[in-house]
């Protein structure tokens, strides 16, 4: 869909396209109501500036709607991204998924990261040196991988 399209949606479908960019009920509603965008980079910096608006409540809103990484999706977009933690070696998938248990078990949510061009080794090695931040620093950081996916989606959602 072209930017122009996505600026003359219903605000029940736009709600409903950008849903599949982000999760998170709030964020959707305020980049809805935010419409119309100038230009592609206007629509980035109105993503980030809601984003970071947000409570950690609204960010764990949107990391519940990942499934934990290298794990069973039926998202098309969630698969593309995930490609190379899908192909892991079976040592590597056994780390992953070990990972993935702990990661929910310390923080309460799903291990988020932007994995789009990354192998398994490499976001496997990125989940275990984040197991022993702090719960506030790990949000955060978790917020920023979401926002890169975000990021990641909207070029997909509107591809003009």
């Amino acid at each position: 869909m072209t930017l122009a399209e996505l600026n003359s949606l219903t605000t029940p479908r736009a709600e409903a396209e950008l849903t599949r960019c982000c999760a998170s009920t709030r964020w959707i509603r305020l980049m809805a109501a935010a419409r119309p965008f100038l230009d592609r980079a206007a629509m980035d910096r109105t993503a980030d500036r809601i984003w970071w608006s947000l409570s950690a409540a609204d960010w764990l809103e949107a990391f519940a709607a990942h499934p934990p990484i290298g794990g069973r999706t039926d998202s098309a977009w969630s698969k593309e991204e995930q490609t190379h933690a899908a192909r892991a070696a079976a040592e590597v998938a056994d780390r992953l998924a070990r990972g993935n248990r702990q990661y929910e078990e310390r923080f309460g949510f799903t291990f988020l990261v932007c994995a789009t061009g990354k192998s398994a080794d490499e976001i496997v090695a990125m989940l275990e040196r984040r197991l022993p931040n702090a719960p506030e620093v790990e949000v955060g950081i978790a917020a920023e991988e979401q926002r890169k996916i975000t990021h990641l989606r909207l070029k997909k959602l509107v591809t003009s």
